[in-house]
């Protein structure tokens, strides 16, 4: 099977969003099948690795108030030229931005097989930038470009009936996996919780994720203020950047900032704490509680998401209901509390995330994909002037009636 990613976010961007994309990619091609990444360029960017994948960038722009992330310009020719040289049997659109929409009118034009993602919620977004009234319409988008699609996959069942519920019918639900190898225990490091101003006795709780306004982090900084007022000698670390880390690190200097980490160092910093905390109201899933299950960390987040498929109240931490500020406070207070009294939940959540195979996931997501394909679909020659190669053959269940030689144009 031929398949082509398009996604607005790739590493070494740094999000669920880029990273997610980045090893379903990687483990579709592991399992035999030929893979393209279409995404934004960056600045004197080069693979990070080496890699059989195919890597196609397209002009990148900025986001407002959000320079460190990228969105791709749209590009119909290079889109149409790719289509036609690398012959994908399905596209897999990870985002909704201009690129996305632009890959969705190229492989609608020749009846390419169109799977979405919904990664994002960017209608919850609006809010937290002064932005409300535009929510509705938001969606509103949202739902015209994934009906657009043969299917949308999304990470949770919850997430499945909501957007069934709101006019979307091809919803799929295939869970996230995420590398137990990668994130374990065995990465904790007392070296690291020294300078952190941690010694074996000291509980540590970890956030890890962008700082930013929809991350809900005044929530955070008020819960562990109270924390603090218990147990002193408590830490808080924050790992990531974003537009509010300057005021945040400015208003809390108790609280330690790592800025953004990557790889083998992110692991480190995972497993050298105690808890992990989620105030989070506004993610799809949370690609980040599965990263902290996987370290052995207990969990404090709300019963949405990541959350509500993976941990189980008083097994692998406390979840609370649904912008319960104070319920969050109280189970990040009593988090700290049993971890002093020597609970280690986390343990039971490092057991639970072994079950979440990345590859295992990607045999799932290629089998959806396979229930779309027409395998009958013949070889065609475009008859779209902007595109020079002319032999290609893109399978799909579209409509092919201006393509030469396509079933659509014998009948």
């Amino acid at each position: 099977m031929r398949l082509s990613f398009i996604s607005e976010t790739y590493p070494p961007e740094i999000n669920g969003v880029a990273l997610t994309v980045k090893s379903l990619a990687q483990h579709c091609q592991a399992l035999g099948n030929r893979v393209s990444v279409v995404h934004p360029d960056r600045d004197g960017l080069e693979l990070p690795e080496r890699t059989t994948i195919v890597d196609v960038r397209v002009k990148a722009g900025k986001l407002p108030k959000y320079p460190e992330l990228r969105f791709g310009y749209p590009n119909h020719r290079l889109l149409r030229q790719h289509f036609l040289q690398f012959k994908p049997d399905a596209v897999y659109i990870a985002t909704e931005g201009p690129l996305g929409w632009s890959a969705s009118i190229a492989a609608k034009r020749f009846g390419i097989p169109i799977i979405s993602g919904f990664h994002t919620r960017f209608d919850t977004y609006m809010g937290h930038y002064g932005l409300s009234w535009l929510k509705g319409l938001a969606f509103r988008y949202l739902r015209a470009f994934h009906r657009r699609s043969q299917m949308t996959v999304v990470p949770t069942d919850e997430l499945r009936a909501e957007l069934s519920e709101k006019g979307l019918n091809n919803v799929v639900h295939i869970p996230r996996g995420v590398d137990t190898e990668r994130f374990a225990p065995a990465n904790r490091s007392n070296e690291l919780r020294q300078q952190w101003g941690a010694d074996a006795n000291t509980p540590v709780v970890i956030h890890v994720g962008r700082i930013a306004s929809e991350k809900n982090l005044h929530l955070l900084m008020s819960s562990f203020a109270r924390c603090k007022r218990a147990t002193p000698t408590a830490r808080l670390v924050l790992v990531g950047d974003g537009p509010l880390r300057e005021r945040l690190q400015r208003d809390n200097p108790d609280v330690i900032f790592t800025g953004t980490l990557t790889g083998d160092a992110l692991a480190r910093a995972y497993a050298s704490a105690d808890i992990f905390a989620l105030p989070s109201l506004s993610e799809t899933f949370g690609n980040v509680t599965l990263e902290a299950m996987a370290s052995a960390l207990a969990i404090v987040a709300f019963d949405y998401g990541a959350a509500r498929a993976h941990v189980i109240h008083g097994v692998h931490g406390s979840t609370v209901p649904f912008k319960a500020d104070l319920s969050f406070a109280n189970a990040l207070a009593f988090e700290i509390s049993r971890w002093q009294m020597g609970a280690r939940v986390g343990i039971a959540a490092r057991e639970s995330a072994l079950r979440l195979n990345p590859r295992a996931l990607a045999e799932e997501f290629l089998q959806h994909v396979a229930t779309i394909i027409d395998p009958l679909e013949r070889r065609y020659v475009s008859n779209d002037p902007t595109v020079s190669e002319p032999n290609a053959r893109p399978s799909g269940t579209g409509n092919h009636a201006n393509l030469p030689f396509s079933k659509a144009a014998k009948a």
